[in-house]
């Protein structure tokens, strides 16, 4: 009898982020989320206006690309709550509380799968008061980088001067 391979429980809740992450209404990056605790998914988001508000795609146009603000700036003037943001909304502190944050970015033209991304300062320090200990970011179908969130607290980069990335 032929042994069955089964997918990674990491690459399992991404593959759900990642499908999560269609939900967006983003013209620049669709990212998703999800919060695990035990083995059992707490709350899913993903970037979009707030309630009732128009989305980007509807606008037809996204603020922050027409005038050219780099990646991880100036998210006061994003139209979105980010996938973190919306995830913790919608999820109870004690249920984040040690649990974890999947999260995926990909492209809103083709689909696949964007690397090398990461939660901006604003949502560093959401995740970090939810309680959530780590974070898992998809980087391609089949590896992640995962993050101790007190390394978030520890390497303070909100005093760094630096943005984006």
């Amino acid at each position: 009898m032929e042994l069955i391979k089964r997918v990674s429980k990491e690459n399992y809740y991404l593959d759900i982020a990642q499908t999560v992450s269609e939900r967006s209404t983003c013209l620049r990056k669709r990212f998703g989320a999800i919060i695990v605790k035990n083995d059992s998914i707490i709350s899913t988001g993903y970037n979009g206006a707030p309630r009732g508000r128009a989305n980007c795609n509807e606008l037809g146009f996204c603020l922050r690309e027409k005038l050219q603000i780099p990646r991880g700036e100036r998210y006061e003037l994003c139209r979105s709550v980010h996938s973190e943001a919306n995830a913790i909304i919608a999820a109870s502190r004690e249920n984040m509380l040690g649990a974890t944050l999947y999260m995926c970015c990909t492209d809103p033209r083709d689909g696949h799968i964007i690397g090398g991304t990461n939660s901006c300062m604003m949502c560093k320090k959401l995740i970090i008061n939810a309680g959530i200990s780590t974070v898992i970011i998809r980087e391609t179908a089949d590896e992640y980088t995962v993050i101790d969130t007190q390394t978030w607290i520890d390497d303070d980069d909100s005093l760094s001067g630096k943005f984006g990335y």
